[in-house]
């Protein structure tokens, strides 16, 4: 559905490990609308956690400051 092709997750997984991989994935579909490349930005953040630069911490708190002020725009 996003494009990202078995052999990326699979990647994601063992460096992530299966539940960060999961939740890597979920805050991707969230964005897909300004992702030109799930497929290829997975491989990126999978190489980013090898090299130590990446954590879901802060990609996950982006996400509810975004969705957040959505909420309250709404509301």
């Amino acid at each position: 559905m996003l494009g990202v092709s078995p052999s990326a997750y699979q990647e994601s997984c063992e460096v992530m490990g299966p539940e960060n991989a999961a939740t890597a994935i979920a805050c991707v579909l969230e964005r897909s609308a300004f992702i030109n490349s799930p497929g290829g930005y997975m491989r990126d953040l999978t190489r980013r956690t090898e090299r130590g630069e990446f954590s879901l911490g802060p990609m996950i708190m982006a996400l509810l400051k975004v969705s957040g002020q959505s909420i309250l725009k709404a509301g």
